[in-house]
């Protein structure tokens, strides 16, 4: 799953939701049949599930901040890499030479602002919810694994081992890299030549450190359980010295340019009388600015006290080059960019506009943006992504960068001004790319073999319907070459994880639901309509879309809308209304167990990856074991409205058959979910299978484990969908 940071949250409710599930990769089977087999005798279509999955994925995209250097990683076929291309061509070069599929991932990559000097850490899991920087071990190696922090030269090439740790910081000099170890903050020469050793001695747990841009300071926050404070190390003979110490929670600092300020976010500390878990509860914030020597600080803009308007998007402050501070916010129903007086005033709206701002990136000079949006002159781009630019200042209204039928994703700029970023089509997975003549160049033709079946992917359409309570449910639809000339076809509904996530006409930017798109092409291929579905609790559609009423343990009315996709599939002349599956991963899974266990007569057949069962489970999160002398006044309701959104307590109207699957050191959704619901259904005479991935992750970091969990989904819907599954019964196995 991928690896991207998870944003935001307004509500209690929210913040543990989409915290719970993270990011999702794939699937797998417990059929011998199924492994070894796999789809290749199935490629009707002259490809095979393997070979649209045969592509060199990237991420990750950084720019040096004063020169023409760009870094990133890139994984093919397991073995993850770094990458680096310099002006003028920006012609990849490879970096580092990991040769096994091993599940070891690479994040954290920094530059120095010359871009000569690299950092980035090996090991873990960064996406995961608990123990992301535990080292993860999902092949099973007796040798034990460890999470490193590795510096590089870009110039000399290789790579060197600096320490075990995590979070690491380069300095702007690069000559220092700061890390995370036991909690506590360290540092270690970039070229390795001392030993590291602890930076500093604090209570609590050390994280977010930030370098001051004369590389001769740190700022830090320190959590300890109900708060959280921001503090600057200078050296062993000054004491730290705590911006504007609170009864709150502190986090995200962000230097001035000239070294002399710090802004932080401050949101409220925990505590207070509880709260009814039955209504979504704001969460107000405020941005603050600190001396950087007395600590002395002050509030200089404050978040409304409703729902929409103290929704938290993203942590990220930026400081522009007239004393602005840039940040994102919802306060308008969408997700915007702003621009905020550092000294304090009214904030500016810079991308006004019905769409979602995404990814963005300060220019060199701090002057300009460059962000992406799911706008444009296309009707439907509201299901796409492309770049546009705008001044911090807002002097003038943005500019159009990219435009048409692609996906434009995380922008970086060069000292020049050079933008480059990942593209991706319907039918070509992301790649490295750059503006050139107004028009997109891409720079990695290597990343695709040259047997890759672009020309033979389809391009899937928009369409809406409504739900039974009358919401608008957005979704993309693929549908086979000639679909329905001849006979009806079985179709599918996918359903993605998150929630907080978007499917796209194209290829996804994020390496788990990349993987998920290249088996919704492979189906496709292979004659099913699949409908994929972007249900309420995801973003990209407004801020009502994000947080709607009754969801998730609050009543599950995000169900509704899988119900909706499954019938507005029935009703195409095209599908056959009597063979219609359901797959899905993390969040996906929840909702795929929702639909078996309540539409067993709509939903035929379903896989479920690593999904949730069972909200009020004392083992799996005991936000219902009463901790205190208060309850919130709704604390009995609460929970039996968290039980009835829970798949367990339908098992009696669940009839058909599923496929569990899930990694054991799965550190976003715990395995123990599924064992739980598999021991429910065994004696209900529901046909159930599983697959456990022995130490996988939610990510499935195997590039082989992935290709054997897509072959099992496809497998599987495959034996329950097609003509004569309804006479086929299979035994009820367990994975090995």
């Amino acid at each position: 799953m991928n690896r991207t940071t998870h944003h935001r949250l307004v509500t209690t409710v929210l913040l543990y939701v989409l915290a719970l599930f993270g990011t999702c990769p794939g699937m797998v089977l417990a059929e011998t049949q199924a492994e070894t087999q796999g789809d290749n005798s199935r490629a009707a279509s002259g490809f095979s599930l393997e070979q649209v999955r045969d592509y060199a994925f990237p991420d990750q995209l950084v720019a040096a901040k004063q020169g023409e250097h760009v870094v990133w990683v890139k994984s093919y076929r397991g073995r993850n890499n770094i990458w680096t291309a310099s002006a003028p061509e920006f012609k990849p070069r490879q970096l580092t030479h990991y040769t096994q599929d091993d599940g070891q991932e690479i994040s954290g990559l920094a530059l120095s602002d010359d871009g000569r000097q690299l950092i980035y850490v090996r090991g873990g899991e960064s996406g995961g919810n608990w123990d992301e920087t535990l080292p993860i071990n999902p092949a099973s190696s007796p040798v034990a694994t460890k999470v490193e922090v590795h510096g590089l030269n870009l110039a000399r090439g290789k790579s060197r081992l600096l320490a075990e740790g995590h979070g690491a910081a380069l300095s702007p000099d690069g000559r220092q890299v700061a890390f995370i170890k036991d909690d506590a903050a360290w540092i270690v020469p970039s070229d390795g030549s001392k030993q590291a050793r602890q930076l500093f001695t604090t209570r609590g747990t050390v994280d977010e450190l930030t370098w001051s841009p004369d590389s001769r300071r740190m700022a830090f926050v320190t959590s300890r359980e109900s708060h959280a404070f921001v503090g600057i190390y200078q050296d062993d003979a000054t004491p730290i010295v705590w911006l504007a110490p609170d009864a709150a929670r502190d986090q995200s600092p962000v230097w001035s340019p000239d070294g002399r300020k710090l802004a932080f976010i401050r949101t409220a500390g925990d505590g207070g009388p509880p709260k009814p878990r039955l209504q979504l509860q704001p969460k107000p914030w405020s941005i603050w600015v600190a001396d950087a020597t007395t600590g002395r600080g002050s509030q200089r803009w404050a978040s409304g006290e409703a729902l929409r308007d103290s929704q938290l998007w993203g942590n990220e402050l930026q400081w522009g080059a007239q004393d602005e501070l840039l940040f994102r916010s919802y306060q308008d129903d969408w997700q915007h960019l702003y621009s905020l007086p550092a000294g304090g005033g009214a904030a500016k709206l810079l991308t006004p506009g019905d769409f979602m701002v995404e990814h963005y990136t300060l220019s060199p000079d701090r002057r300009y943006l460059v962000y992406n949006a799911n706008t444009g002159t296309q009707p439907d781009d509201i299901d796409r992504r492309h770049l546009y630019r705008v001044a911090v200042d807002g002097s003038q209204p943005p500019q159009t960068l990219t435009s048409g039928t692609g996906i434009e994703t995380y922008p970086a700029l060069t000292a020049s001004g050079q933008v480059l970023f990942f593209s991706a089509t319907a039918q070509r997975p992301p790649q490295l790319a750059m503006l050139a003549d107004n028009a997109i160049r891409l720079l990695d033709p290597q990343a695709l073999p040259p047997d890759y079946p672009q020309a033979s992917q389809v391009t899937p359409r928009r369409v809406t319907f409504k739900a039974e309570d009358g919401v608008t449910v957005h979704a993309q639809l693929f549908e086979p070459p000639g679909a329905g000339a001849q006979r009806r076809l079985p179709a599918v509904v996918y359903i993605h994880g998150g929630p907080e996530r978007q499917m796209l006409l194209g290829w996804h930017y994020m390496g788990y639901y990349s993987n998920d798109y290249a088996v919704n092409q492979y189906l496709a291929s292979q004659g099913y309509v699949v409908l994929s579905v972007n249900y309420r609790l995801g973003f990209g559609y407004g801020h009502a879309f994000n947080f709607p009423a009754n969801a998730s343990m609050l009543g599950a009315s995000e169900y509704r809308d899988i119900r909706a996709a499954g019938r507005y599939l029935q009703s195409l002349p095209t599908v056959d209304a009597q063979r219609v599956g359901v797959y899905g991963g993390s969040y996906g899974g929840y909702l795929t167990a929702m639909a078996l266990a309540h539409d067993s007569a709509l939903f035929k057949v379903g896989v479920d990856v690593h999904g949730v069962h069972d909200w009020v489970t004392d083992e799996y999160d005991g936000r219902y074991i009463r901790t205190r002398y208060e309850e919130p006044p709704d604390a009995e309701q609460s929970q039996d409205v968290a039980w009835r959104s829970s798949p367990v307590s339908a098992i009696n109207t669940w009839k058909s058959p599923v496929l569990f699957i899930h990694g054991d050191d799965d550190r976003n959704v715990k395995f123990s979910q599924t064992v739980d619901l598999v021991q429910r259904l065994r004696g209900t005479g529901v046909q159930h299978q599983t697959l456990v991935l022995v130490d996988e992750t939610h990510n499935i970091q195997l590039h082989r484990n992935a290709l054997r969990m897509n072959a099992a989904v496809v497998e599987f819907l495959r034996r329950h969908l097609e003509p004569g599954a309804e006479t086929r019964r299979e035994p009820n196995t367990q994975g090995r």
